[in-house]
C-alpha cells in the first residue's frame, strides 16, 4: 500500500486540534513535498525523520512522497509532529502494517539517531485528543507522566523510533505506561518570617482571601518582596481542574518542574523589571508561548520595582486581568491563554530609595511625583489594596513582644473565609469576592445604607471612581468573611476604604 495515514495535535495557545498526517508514494523523480501550512520547524522534520529512519536500520523509501497536514487551512509548528511523519512514512513503504498506525496519536521530536525526545504541550495535546476520541497516544518517555495525567487515555512511552517499528510490527510491544506517584509539594515561604509590618500582614491575607491586587510601597529592606513571596503560601492548593489548567500552560511554555509532571500548588512569576511586553503578556516571533502573566494563572504575579517597568508594558496587563484571558494576535494566527492572576507590585516611594524613609530622602517633590507617575491612573484603579510599609524598627528587629503568625496558621483563616465566600456566591459561576461584578454588589448582596457613609462621602468628594466604590465593596464583604460576619459594617467598610485611599502604617 502506497497511502497511510497517523494522527497527532497542533496547538494553538493551550487548545489542541487533532491534525491528520497522510503519506502517498508515487512513481517519479525521488522527493518529499510537505503540504499544509507547516512552519520552519516542521518542513525541517523531513531531514531528521529521514536520518532517524536510516539509522535506526529501515530503509528510506527512493520515490516521491508527498506528506499532507491536514486540516490544511491550520498553521503547524513545532517539532512534535515527526514522531507520527516517521510512521505514516514507515507504514506507507510497507516497512510496519498500514493499519496498525492508522489510529494512533503520536507526539514527539526525533534524534537524528532515532531517539525520541520530549516536546512541550504534551498535556494539552493528550487532552484534546481525548477529546476527539482517540483513546491511545505514543509519547516520548520524558513526556509520559504528564501525558498520563489525562486518565482516559493509554499512555505509550517511546525511547526511540526502533521502539515504535518493534509495536508497529507486532515484535514488542510497548507496555502501557503507569504514572508515579505525585511528589510532595515542597516547603513553602513562611509568613513568621518577616518581621514587623503588622498592616502588610493584613493586606497579604485579604488578598488571600478574596483574590484581591495589592501594591506594597515602602524602603528597601521593608519587606515588600518578602511579603509578595509568602502570599501563594496562604492560598489553597488547587484542585484537579485547576492543576491541569496552570500544567497545561507550564507545558507549553516549556517551564513544568523536573520531576513534577502536575502542577498542585498556585504559581508565583517574578519577571525582572526589563522584561518586553511579549514576556510579561505573551507572544513571541514564531510560536505564540505564554508570558509571565498567563504562567501566573490561578497564582501570583509580582511585579517588584514597579516603577521601571516600562508605563506602556505595565498598562498592558489592564484588560486581561479584567477579563481573565488574554488573546494575542499575528498574521498567521492567533492564540488564547486565561490569566486570572492576582497582581501584586512593589515600589520604593521615590529614585532614591533611602532605607531611612522620608526623613533621609534626597529626592525633590518633583522628582518623586514623576516616579510615582510612572504607574497609571487606569491601572492603580484596578488595584484594591494599597499599604506603605514604614522601615522596620529596631524593637521589631531584635524580635520582642508576640511571635507573628506562621503561614499555616493564617492560611486556616483564608481558606474558612473562602469557604463562606464559596457558599454565598453558590449559583453564580463565582468563588472569589474580587470576581463579583459591581451590578451583582449592589442589586443582590447590597451593604446597608449606613454603613456606607464614609465610603459614599469619598465618592462625592472625588476620592474614589465609581468602580474605586465598587472595589471597596469587595474587599469589605472579604473582610466580612474573615471576621466571620454575615454582611460587611461600618468598621469594614472603614478599613477596606482605609487600604486603597490611605498610607497604613505599622
Amino acid at each position: 500500500m502506497t497511502l497511510a495515514r497517523t494522527w497527532s495535535v497542533g496547538l494553538a495557545g493551550v487548545s489542541g486540534a487533532l491534525v491528520e498526517v497522510e503519506v502517498d508514494m508515487s512513481a517519479g523523480v525521488p522527493g518529499v513535498a510537505l503540504v499544509g501550512l507547516p512552519d520552519a520547524v516542521v518542513r525541517q522534520s523531513v531531514d531528521r525523520v529521514r536520518a532517524a529512519v536510516v539509522n535506526t536500520g529501515a530503509s528510506w523509501p527512493m520515490r516521491r512522497i508527498t506528506i499532507g497536514l491536514s486540516p490544511a487551512s491550520m498553521p503547524k509548528q513545532g517539532s512534535g509532529f515527526d514522531l507520527a511523519l516517521a510512521a505514516a512514512v514507515l507504514a506507507a513503504a510497507g516497512t510496519v502494517p498500514s493499519d496498525a498506525a492508522d489510529g494512533l496519536v503520536l507526539l514527539g521530536e526525533l534524534g537524528l539517531d532515532g531517539s525520541v525526545r520530549p516536546v512541550r504541550g504534551v498535556l494539552p495535546a493528550v487532552l484534546a485528543a481525548s477529546r476527539a476520541g482517540h483513546r491511545t497516544v505514543v509519547v516520548p518517555e520524558g513526556n509520559a507522566d504528564e501525558a498520563a495525567l489525562v486518565e482516559a487515555v493509554e499512555v505509550l512511552a517511546a525511547r526511540s523510533l526502533g521502539d515504535l517499528v518493534a509495536h508497529l510490527s507486532g515484535r514488542a510491544r510497548l507496555a502501557p505506561h503507569v504514572r508515579g506517584p505525585l511528589p510532595a509539594p515542597g516547603p513553602v515561604p513562611d509568613l513568621g518570617d518577616v518581621v514587623g509590618q503588622v498592616a502588610g500582614r493584613r493586606a497579604v491575607e485579604v488578598a488571600a482571601a478574596g483574590g484581591h491586587h495589592l501594591f506594597l510601597t515602602g524602603p528597601p529592606g521593608a519587606g515588600k518582596t518578602m511579603l509578595a513571596e509568602r502570599l501563594p503560601g496562604l492560598l489553597p492548593v488547587l484542585d484537579e481542574r485547576a492543576a491541569l489548567e496552570v500544567t497545561a500552560i507550564h507545558s507549553v511554555a516549556g517551564t513544568l518542574p523536573p520531576g513534577s509532571p502536575l502542577v498542585s500548588r498556585p504559581p508565583f512569576e517574578a519577571p525582572h523589571h526589563t522584561a518586553t511586553m511579549a514576556a510579561l503578556v505573551g507572544g513571541g516571533s514564531g510560536a505564540i508561548r505564554p508570558g509571565s502573566l498567563c504562567r501566573a494563572h490561578r497564582g501570583v504575579l509580582f511585579l517588584d520595582e514597579a516603577p521601571e517597568f516600562p508605563r506602556a508594558t505595565l498598562d498592558t496587563l489592564r484588560q486581561p486581568l479584567e477579563r481573565g484571558s488574554v488573546t494575542i494576535s499575528r498574521a498567521a494566527g492567533s492564540a488564547t491563554f486565561p490569566c486570572r492572576a492576582q497582581l501584586v507590585l512593589a515600589a520604593n516611594p521615590c529614585p532614591c530609595a533611602s532605607a531611612a524613609g522620608d526623613a533621609a530622602c534626597t529626592c525633590s517633590p518633583l522628582e518623586r511625583r514623576r516616579y510615582q507617575a510612572r504607574l497609571s491612573g487606569p491601572l492603580l484603579d484596578r488595584i484594591d489594596l494599597r499599604v506603605e510599609l514604614p522601615p522596620v524598627g529596631r524593637a521589631a528587629w531584635l524580635g520582642g513582644g508576640v511571635a507573628p503568625e506562621s503561614t499555616a496558621t493564617v492560611a486556616a483563616r483564608v481558606a474558612v473565609a473562602r469557604q463562606a465566600a464559596a457558599a454565598r456566591l453558590r449559583g453564580t459561576g463565582l468563588l472569589l469576592n474580587s470576581q463579583v461584578p459591581g451590578r451583582l454588589l449592589r442589586e443582590r448582596w447590597a451593604v446597608p445604607r449606613p454603613a456606607l457613609a464614609l465610603a459614599e462621602r469619598a465618592l462625592d468628594r472625588g476620592m474614589l471612581s465609581v468602580r474605586g466604590l465598587d472595589r471597596v465593596l469587595r474587599v469589605a464583604w472579604t473582610l466580612s468573611d474573615l471576621a466571620g460576619r454575615t454582611v460587611p459594617g461600618p468598621d469594614e467598610v472603614a478599613e477596606a476604604l482605609g487600604m486603597r485611599l490611605q498610607r497604613v502604617a505599622a
